[in-house]
Parts: C-alpha cells; sequence; structure tokens
C-alpha cells in the first residue's frame, strides 16, 4: 500500500476547516470566495440514488438550502455537488444513461464536489482488483487515488470507528466515522492530499476542491465536515 502523508492545515482553534489547503477553495481566497456569484445556490445533491436525504437533514441543520440533481441542467442552478453512498454499479448505470458523466466532470473543474462511499469510488481514478467491466462500474477519474470497493467488508462488517483528522485544532481531533461496505484507498497520487486516517490508513482524500470519504459523515449528528465543505464554496 502507498499513500501520502496526511497534511496539518491552519484552522481556526477548535473549527474544523478544509480550507487552508491549496487549490480553487474559496478560504484560500484573501479577497473573498471564488464563487461570489453563486454564493446564494443552494448545494446540490446527486439524488439518482443512495442516501442523499441523510445529507439533505446534515445541510438542513446547518440552515444550508439543498436541490437534487438528476439531469446535466441542473448542474447550472447549484454552487457544490454532493455524490452520496449507495451502490456503485448503479450509479455508473443511471449516470451513464442520464447523460450526466460529462458534465459532472466539466462541473467539478471549477465548483467543489464531495463523496462519500460509494460516492468516492465514483469520482477515483480507478479500482484495485477488479476490472471497470467487471461490475460494470465505472469511475469519473475525479481525483488521484485508487480503491477497493467494499475493502472494509460487507454490510455485517460495518462498524464506527474514531477517525484522525489532522485538520483539527482544540479539543477533539477525532471525528466518529460510520463504516458501511466501505471502499479502502489502497493508493493515493501526487495530485491529491490526505487528510484523514483510520488505524494509519488513509480514508480522506483532498484534490484542490474535491473531497473523497470513504465513510459517511452524514449519519452521525456532527456536522463538522458537512460545515467544513461549504467553507470550501
Amino acid at each position: 500500500m502507498k499513500w501520502m502523508k496526511a497534511r496539518k492545515w491552519p484552522a481556526a482553534a477548535g473549527k474544523f476547516s478544509l480550507s487552508g489547503m491549496g487549490g480553487p477553495a474559496g478560504g484560500n481566497n484573501p479577497d473573498g470566495p471564488l464563487y461570489e456569484d453563486e454564493m446564494y445556490k443552494p448545494v446540490g445533491l446527486l439524488t439518482l440514488q443512495g442516501d442523499y436525504e441523510k445529507h439533505q437533514q446534515a445541510f438542513a441543520a446547518l440552515g444550508v438550502e439543498t436541490l437534487g440533481v438528476r439531469r446535466p441542467a441542473e448542474l447550472d442552478d447549484i454552487c457544490a455537488l454532493v455524490v452520496p453512498g449507495g451502490e456503485s454499479t448503479t450509479l455508473t448505470r443511471l449516470m451513464d444513461r442520464i447523460g450526466l458523466r460529462q458534465p459532472l466532470l466539466d462541473f467539478a473543474v471549477d465548483h467543489p464536489v464531495m463523496g462519500t462511499c460509494a460516492g468516492l469510488i465514483m469520482m477515483s481514478s480507478g479500482l484495485v482488483d477488479e476490472k471497470n467491466s467487471d461490475f460494470g462500474v465505472e469511475p469519473l477519474g475525479m481525483l488521484d487515488c485508487l480503491v477497493r470497493r467494499n475493502g472494509y467488508g460487507r454490510q455485517i462488517d460495518s462498524f464506527t470507528a474514531p477517525v484522525g483528522i489532522d485538520v483539527l485544532e482544540g479539543s477533539s481531533h477525532t471525528f466518529d466515522a460510520v463504516f458501511i461496505r466501505a471502499p479502502r484507498i489502497v493508493e493515493v497520487g501526487p495530485l491529491a492530499n490526505v487528510v484523514a486516517v483510520h488505524d494509519g490508513e488513509p480514508v480522506a482524500v483532498r484534490q484542490g476542491n474535491l473531497l473523497g470519504l470513504t465513510f459517511h459523515p452524514e449519519l452521525t449528528a456532527d456536522g463538522r465536515i458537512h460545515q467544513a465543505f461549504l467553507e470550501m464554496i
């Protein structure tokens, strides 16, 4: 297994932040968010399949409006996008049937995108131990990392564990992450950076305005990761 050492990013005391990293995130711009003209658009949720409703509830708890995305034209109405957990085979099939693949790639060039669990699989650059044709899963190739589907086991092997996040300062440096049929990040390329680890292995990576997590932050009452994603807008 090969992966890059997690970097510590600057953050306000006691506050989780992903904005200290290089790349097109709003927090890096001293003059304000790079997407200032889109600040008042809702956050998009890819609602083809999966647990997007839990993400909607997580953002609602933060007072943030969301909008379901099922068609390419709907990407024009949002400021950022979440690709939720679900079934990567189904996501691939529906994404290609609707014609969302290239529009999603175009959107990700200059908008924040967060993928959780199967969402990370779809954002990754490739799969380990299987070909795309084996199960019909074809990643988008957004994130410079390779993943193994169900790398932490099947549904019965699901678990919750504290995840070490180097960008946390203050009283707590951990996030209680929920792993359900979670993918494993087995290699991280030079374009991406590890931002969270569990048992010495990467469980979250960031590449500029892209964030991929092997776990489900939407299944906890802790809204820090969703808040941090908002700070990337």
